[in-house]
């Protein structure tokens, strides 16, 4: 049995055996009733989700709920215990069942709504966890969960640290953890809420703990002897009734796609722009094209190096004959480039955005790219020299995104690999090298083909 396997092994069997689960879940079954009220806020009548994934679902307080809010929704339902999912089954029947590890899900996606209520507690690396989730999220797909963050069991707590013992339960994580703990491909956030459970004295609490499978604090790795265990529950029937829940709420969409820049033109925008739509099965757009008067346009170059369909290639939304900036090859042609309205393009699956030259290019008198950048949502590939002078320009960019709070996938170095120049963007930049895209011997639809697929694996990982 594997290490992982010997760890869920317990969890399932507690849960197999809780049979009076629902009597003690006052907790989880409000829990459950505030995040599928939160669900039906963030979801519009005219676009409900089609697949729905929910994790650990119990006995079904939450299934039922979704049941009721998108009765079309083919809802899939996933569970360590053997014994919940028969509850669940036999509570809600019109949902596929699976016994699964909610932090290893094996089934294909994508869906268009994840959830899951007081499961993610028991995951062992959630970082991980949330970025295979994002993978099995369609683009604009949303991620609705709840956990229990710092703050919970503060009474406990209090009663162990008047008698100088360990409480017995681990330290939850707090709204800001859980936010850096999401991947670049969810934007997100997380919102706090107390929940007051009156439990009655410390004994019921325990017997409570125990009824829903939950781990106790007499089953903590420092177990309490019963001495001491008895002087933490007088001290607590002395103290208060009552037990906090401290819940956190998080909320998360997919991104619909990538936005592709570099540090300086000519860097390789083009080529690795090409890559990641053949690596993420993607439509692409470049929205401002210029130098038409000498080339086809990168439109084109991406089209038949990815070998696109039609159907997956956006036309810009400006284009200009000088080889210049939006702003100047706009001002060339007696035209200025108006970005009233323009937003992403609607297309079905992932979209890769192409920019124009490097970040703080001018796109009109008033707006930079990398401002416009900012208001489409997606996070940023940046792609930059493998060369000497790379460090400067590529940490001088991940700042200027990091100051407009844009989110960072990752950087894609081009050129002759250099492990000290991407030792140090790592470093400094706090940022994934991607890919290093070696000089290629010749740039055809077969040599991106071949990049792309050793690129899907890392855009995989990290939940695009």
């Amino acid at each position: 049995m594997s290490e992982e396997a010997s760890r869920l092994a317990p969890i399932a069997a507690r849960f197999d055996t809780a049979e009076h689960y629902d009597q003690a879940a006052r907790v989880q079954a409000l829990t459950a009733i505030a995040l599928a009220q939160r669900i039906a806020s963030r979801v519009t009548p005219d676009n409900p989700p089609r697949r729905i994934l929910e994790l650990g679902c119990g006995t079904g307080a939450l299934t039922r709920l979704l049941r009721g809010l998108f009765p079309a929704a083919e809802i899939t339902a996933i569970d360590l215990s053997p014994g919940m999912i028969a509850r669940a089954a036999r509570a809600v029947p019109d949902i596929r069942y699976h016994v699964m590890d909610a932090e290893h899900p094996t089934l294909p996606g994508p869906f268009d709504l994840i959830c899951s209520s007081f499961c993610m507690q028991w995951f062992s690396n959630r970082e991980a966890a949330f970025r295979r989730l994002a993978h099995l999220l369609a683009p604009g797909g949303r991620l609705e969960v709840t956990t229990l963050a710092e703050g919970s069991f503060a009474q406990w707590r209090e009663a162990c640290a008047a008698q100088s013992l360990p409480c017995g339960f681990p330290d939850y994580p707090t709204a800001r953890t859980l936010l850096a703990e999401l991947p670049p491909s969810l934007q997100g956030e997380w919102s706090l809420e107390t929940q007051r459970d009156p439990v009655g004295s410390a004994r019921a609490f325990l017997l409570d703990l125990r009824k829903i499978g939950a781990t106790t604090p007499k089953e903590a790795s420092r177990k309490l002897t019963a001495p001491e265990l008895r002087r933490v529950m007088q001290h607590f029937d002395r103290m208060t009734n009552e037990m906090d829940y401290q819940i956190a709420f998080g909320s998360a969409v997919k991104t619909r796609g990538v936005f592709v820049t570099g540090t300086d033109t000519g860097i390789g925008k083009t080529l690795v722009s090409a890559i990641l739509t053949r690596a993420l099965d993607a439509t692409y757009w470049k929205p401002f094209q210029t130098g038409l008067s000498d080339e086809a346009g990168d439109t084109h170059s991406v089209s038949t190096l990815a070998a696109l369909p039609a159907s997956r290639v956006m036309a810009p939304a400006h284009a200009f004959l000088a080889p210049l900036s939006p702003q100047d090859a706009a001002a060339a042609e007696g035209r200025t480039v108006n970005l009233e309205g323009l937003t992403l393009p609607d297309c079905t699956g992932p979209l890769v955005v192409e920019g124009a030259g490097g970040l703080m290019v001018p796109l009109n008198d008033e707006t930079l790219l990398i401002d416009w950048a900012a208001t489409l949502g997606l996070p940023v590939i940046l792609v930059t020299r493998s060369t000497l002078g790379t460090i400067n320009h590529t940490l001088l960019s991940l700042e200027a995104l990091k100051r407009r709070s844009i989110a960072i996938a990752g950087v894609v170095m081009s050129g002759p690999p250099n492990a000290a120049n991407r030792a140090a963007i790592e470093h400094f930049g706090r940022v994934p090298v991607l890919a290093e895209i070696p000089l290629l011997d010749a740039i055809t639809p077969q040599s991106v083909a071949q990049e792309a697929e050793r690129l899907r694996e890392t855009l995989r990982l990290q939940g695009f």
